[in-house]
């Protein structure tokens, strides 16, 4: 058997570390950031809790990796071609890809929203955090006020805040919440096709 290849390494580093971040996701959603040990996420991974070690310094480090890949995913979305002007057509494609993401990673969002009711656990990635929701906000807002809207960075806010709320609802009843209906109702309320909003 020839040895592995640089490359193949690194194959098998990713693998593991994608497999023990998921593990700690599923932890970490489903039973709470104090509630979830390292051992407890090694034995899922079914690792040992040393090998788990290599790849991660601690608990608090798996959260920063989960948080950070799943707002990262969420935001290449976002003014895809990254020039700081949102486009009509831009909004509306990151308002279908938000709630894409949302349905397809249900234990990720429960686990983000849950860190807003837990400051201690919130603190670990408030300052990173906030910076990439206030980026996206103030982008948002640059948006509104190219529209002509009167008050743009309370339409900005307000935006934020029915994404946050409609986002938290359909993860606490996906079977039953109207995402399509409500999907529309968002693009037709926060997109501005021409300068309908005074």
């Amino acid at each position: 058997m020839s040895p592995r290849t640089a490359k193949q390494f690194k194959e098998i580093r990713e693998n593991k570390s994608f497999l023990i971040l998921n593990a700690a996701l599923e932890m970490f959603a489903n039973n709470g950031y104090h509630n979830t040990s390292i051992s407890k996420i090694a034995k899922h991974a079914n690792i040992s809790k040393g090998l788990l070690y290599n790849y991660f310094e601690n608990k608090e480090d798996l959260l920063i990796k989960i948080i950070d890949r799943g707002i990262e995913k969420l935001f290449q979305s976002f003014d895809t071609n990254s020039d700081g002007i949102l486009t009509n057509e831009e909004f509306e494609f990151f308002i279908h890809e938000n709630f894409r993401i949302i349905k397809e990673n249900i234990p990720y969002w429960k686990l983000y929203f849950s860190m807003f009711f837990q400051p201690e656990v919130l603190s670990i990635m408030k300052d990173k955090l906030f910076m990439k929701i206030n980026n996206l906000l103030n982008t948002i807002e640059k948006y509104y006020k190219n529209k002509g809207v009167k008050n743009p960075a309370m339409e900005a806010r307000m935006y934020g805040a029915f994404l946050d709320g409609i986002s938290m609802n359909y993860i606490m009843d996906p079977e039953n919440f109207p995402l399509e209906d409500v999907k529309k109702y968002i693009i037709d309320k926060f997109c501005i096709i021409d300068n309908k909003k005074s």
